[in-house]
């Protein structure tokens, strides 16, 4: 049996733009933001240079400057409230993330979130749609030094799992996040609700879907057997 074919015995999802189309919301607040602040930012500038990262990598360089930890902490309060409001009217489940994620937990096959959004956001989306028991583990960006490219996250997510990064699939929507599943060595599927399925694939994702409702065979025969 080769790695390309070998089972996967655990899944990781990142949060934003994956389990939750979202992604829109961020980046409205965002551009919202650094309008405010006098820059320039387009939600494609955003979701290409900085998705995925933590807010404390994000604003410096937005800014071009360092920040002490008040004003840091007053910026990334102002979008992340303002992401909030927007979002809140309109959370739900990615198209047929509740099916897959209730296969998953009858198929006795752990699972664990590695996301850079901060604590109440996760609380928005983890508390507000009820997943806390689904997943053994949830790893947020204060429990890692470095952000999305950087590998750090989705091995934080494997060793909560207690499964080698090899066996865990990956779930991802932005290419930084993608990039940092591969470099866990998670095999990644791509979710293309922001990023094209050609970006993905570049970035490292071995499949793409638009969303959770179909597997390729080869990806289902992996996760859940050859009998599906």
């Amino acid at each position: 049996m080769t790695p390309s074919d070998a089972p996967l015995r655990a899944a990781v999802f990142d949060m934003d733009g994956t389990l939750v189309d979202n992604m829109v919301f961020h980046n409205q607040a965002w551009v919202a933001l650094a309008r405010k602040l006098g820059l320039s930012l387009t939600a494609e500038d955003f979701q290409t240079r900085f998705a995925g990262r933590k807010n404390e990598e994000i604003l410096p360089e937005l800014l071009g400057r360092a920040l002490d930890a008040e004003e840091l902490q007053r910026l990334a309060d102002e979008k992340e409230g303002h992401y909030r409001t927007l979002y809140r009217p309109h959370l739900k489940l990615h198209r047929g993330a509740e099916a897959l994620l209730s296969r998953l937990r009858a198929a006795g096959i752990p699972m664990a979130i590695a996301t850079a959004a901060p604590e109440g956001n996760r609380a928005l989306v983890i508390d507000g749609l009820g997943l806390r028991p689904v997943f053994q583990r949830i790893v947020g960006a204060e429990e890692v030094s470095r952000g999305k490219p950087f590998p750090d996250i989705f091995l934080a997510a494997a060793r909560g799992l207690g499964v080698d990064p090899s066996q865990c699939l990956a779930f991802e929507d932005a290419i930084l996040g993608v990039m940092s599943a591969r470099d866990a060595g998670m095999p990644v599927v791509g979710i293309t609700t922001t990023t094209t399925a050609v970006q993905l694939r570049q970035a490292g994702a071995l499949w793409t879907l638009p969303d959770f409702t179909t597997f390729p065979p080869e990806l289902e025969a992996r996760l859940f057997g050859a009998g599906g």
